[in-house]
């Protein structure tokens, strides 16, 4: 589904992605794990052109990831934002109806009726008619998956959605992705929540200093790391 070839981003003087080359399979789970700074978020945003690279290629179910395909792009591929993006002048209902409409031409009629069915399905059906501001976080991101969902993606790309979150309010969010992954969803997580990754993911992809580290399945990456960077990794995060 996604395939990166030798993908290379800097800042500056400053390399963030090094070479990065990886397969993350569609209908899959992958997750994407490392320390902050390491360039998970960067590598997930050069997927649909929020960030550009200057070096090796991107593929998205069969496209190249340019500035002449990134449009197609995101009409395949969704994306979850740590900071939930939604619209605040915007009802719940309006923030998941709104793509649909305007940019895939479904007709009004229908965008909501499939809104609400998927609201329903994160457990917000009562708060239809309520505005972003007056949600906790966790429903705010349960809003934005809701809105993810809404186009029919291929794929959905979340860059650490329960980050900015409460810790009480995390396994809300999880609950609903866990959910999504049973329908056989294409889904790229960047994330610190390690349990998570180890249950729900197919794929795992350690990433440090711009290099993937190891990958393979959650069971070798996080349950039986061969790599010492790894290991360490692992270590100093579980212990917090």
């Amino acid at each position: 589904m996604i395939e990166f070839d030798n993908v290379r981003k800097s800042y500056g003087a400053v390399e963030v992605l090094r070479g990065v080359s990886a397969s993350l399979p569609g209908g899959k789970v992958s997750c994407i794990i490392g320390p902050s700074g390491s360039g998970k978020s960067t590598l997930l945003r050069c997927i649909n052109g929020l960030e550009t690279y200057q070096d090796g290629e991107i593929r998205v179910g069969g496209l190249r990831a340019d500035t002449e395909s990134f449009v197609a792009i995101r009409r395949k591929v969704s994306m979850v934002f740590q900071r939930f993006n939604l619209f605040p002048h915007r009802t719940v209902l309006e923030n998941v109806m709104e793509a649909p409409i305007y940019v895939h031409d479904v007709p009004r009629k229908h965008a909501e009726v499939r809104a609400k069915e998927l609201l329903e399905r994160v457990g917000l059906s009562h708060r239809l008619n309520a505005y972003p501001p007056t949600l906790s976080g966790g429903e705010q991101q349960r809003v934005a998956i809701a809105r993810a969902v809404a186009v029919g993606p291929e794929a959905i790309l979340f860059d650490e959605p329960t980050s900015a979150l409460d810790p009480e309010l995390v396994g809300e969010v999880l609950a609903v992705m866990r959910d999504l992954a049973v329908d056989g969803l294409t889904m790229i997580v960047v994330t610190h929540e390690i349990q998570f990754a180890q249950s729900v993911a197919d794929k795992v992809l350690f990433i440090d200093k711009g290099r993937i580290v190891e990958e393979g399945p959650p069971d070798a990456v996080i349950g039986n790391p061969r790599e010492e960077r790894t290991r360490e990794f692992l270590k100093r995060l579980l212990v917090r």
